[in-house]
């Protein structure tokens, strides 16, 4: 009877005008083959963050919808946000 604990990617979605990429990370503990128990963590991801310490999944889901126009045009909305 061994009791593991893992993590893994339970859902990868991309969101909205300026690209926001939601993360699950699902945490599962296991009695050899029957799971005891699952938890749930989110994160969202904005097209400025830094991406490098990010699972190999989400940084390929990142780098494939955070064009160049996608970064100019949250990154000009931040800058608005800021000057009201």
């Amino acid at each position: 009877m061994a009791i593991t604990k893992e993590t893994q990617i339970g859902k990868i979605e991309v969101v909205g005008k300026y690209k926001s990429v939601q993360v699950r990370t699902d945490t599962v503990v296991m009695e050899d083959t029957e799971e005891l128990s699952r938890k749930y963590h989110r994160h969202a991801l904005m097209p400025d963050a830094d991406i490098t310490n990010e699972h190999s999944e989400v940084q390929a889901v990142c780098n494939a919808v955070w064009t160049q126009d996608v970064k100019d045009a949250y990154a000009t909305f931040k800058a608005n946000q800021e000057n009201e």
